[in-house]
């Protein structure tokens, strides 16, 4: 099998491994293979070359393409080939960053090892100096874990789900709270205590659709996340079924549930909302038709706002209204007072959304009764 072949295998078996939350395609380019966008600072889009070591996997995870059980083409890179695979892309301008994940060929100690010393041969024999994001393999020793972050620019550990029971229902061979927990524990200490360490932040993912896990139960376990480990931030892997695996009869994710569960995670990591704002459905679900932050400002009394005295912590609770428009608000107001919509529309408020909740100068905008 060629070079280009292997990856286009290997780079489609990395499907559940997310790096962008806007695009929902699994699948790259069959002429160049492993490319994906991920969304930078500003809602730029950064290309990486996201792929698997190995798509070989000792693990039984009932939801994943390459699990053991699963009869398809095993394939597995040396770390010397990989590494010149990434360079001809990265040299031709292709990607701007290696996104660099595995399945578990024997074990979990010689796949980190084998993981490290990919990235070892970027750094040290090639002199690559630019991006590296490092998909930490449950149950990894603390001392692999130590060498990833001082090698990568970014880690993350998958946690798959929100309760150790949700991952008894996907995979039979990962102890919750040993391999994952404890794990991201470590992370986040070895982060904080160790100045030389390359990595700058950490991330993890759930599979959502997979099992029977609520909209609330995964959420409460993000914001406790966020809380505990400093985490940057969480992805969300819709789960669709693949032939071949124990759930391949199982009913696919809707896109829009993890599309409103990126939402709410917005509204907990970056409005720091306290999880008893949000609005569940009966089932504990988040509705599917309405937005998380309009919900959470119908539930609230503090509504309309006056713009020009309202503090910041209230004033991202107003729909379309986000951190950045309301510190320009805030800026603004000291010199002089709002006194039209058109003002607010220019600082990037959506109008449209923000305007049934808000005041300016006293005037009430559109009644929510009329809206």
């Amino acid at each position: 099998m060629n070079t280009l072949k292997k990856m286009q295998v290997l780079s489609d078996s990395a499907q559940y491994d997310v790096c962008d939350y806007v695009s929902h395609s699994k699948k790259s380019d069959v002429n160049l293979p492993g490319i994906y966008n991920a969304t930078g600072p500003g809602g730029c889009k950064v290309p990486l070359f996201k792929t698997l070591m190995t798509n070989k996997c000792v693990n039984d995870c009932k939801y994943c393409i390459n699990q053991s059980k699963r009869n398809f083409t095993r394939i597995e890179l040396s770390p010397e080939e990989l590494a010149r695979v990434f360079l001809n892309y990265y040299g031709n301008g292709y990607v701007e960053g290696l996104f660099l994940s595995s399945g578990i060929a024997k074990n979990i100690d010689d796949t980190m090892e084998n993981m490290l010393e990919t990235v070892n041969i970027l750094r040290g024999k090639y002199g690559y100096d630019d991006y590296i994001h490092f998909k930490v393999i449950p149950g990894a020793s603390k001392d692999s874990i130590k060498r990833a972050m001082s090698l990568s620019n970014r880690v993350s550990l998958n946690i798959e789900s929100a309760t150790s029971d949700g991952l008894s229902e996907i995979a039979s061979n990962k102890d919750y709270n040993k391999d994952i927990l404890k794990r991201i524990s470590w992370i986040n200490s070895i982060s904080k205590g160790k100045k030389s360490i390359m990595c700058s932040s950490s991330t993890t993912q759930m599979i959502v659709g997979a099992n029977d896990e609520t909209d609330s139960e995964i959420l409460h376990r993000i914001k406790s996340l966020y809380k505990k480990y400093d985490l940057a931030r969480s992805y969300f892997s819709a789960f669709s079924p693949v032939d071949g695996t124990d759930f391949e009869k199982k009913e696919e994710c809707n896109n829009i549930r993890t599309s409103k569960l990126y939402n709410a995670d917005a509204l907990l990591n970056t409005y720091k909302f306290n999880l008893e704002e949000l609005v569940f459905e009966e089932n504990d679900q988040l509705s599917l038709k309405e937005d998380p932050k309009y919900l959470a400002a119908l539930a609230r009394d503090i509504f309309p706002l006056e713009i020009n005295s309202a503090p910041f912590y209230e004033l991202i609770r107003v729909p379309g209204i986000g951190t950045i428009s309301a510190k320009r608000i805030i800026s603004i107001r000291k010199k002089k007072p709002f006194k039209k919509l058109e003002e607010l529309r220019k600082l990037g408020v959506v109008v449209d959304r923000a305007e049934p909740f808000i005041k300016l100068d006293g005037t009430y905008q559109v009644s929510l009764d009329n809206y």
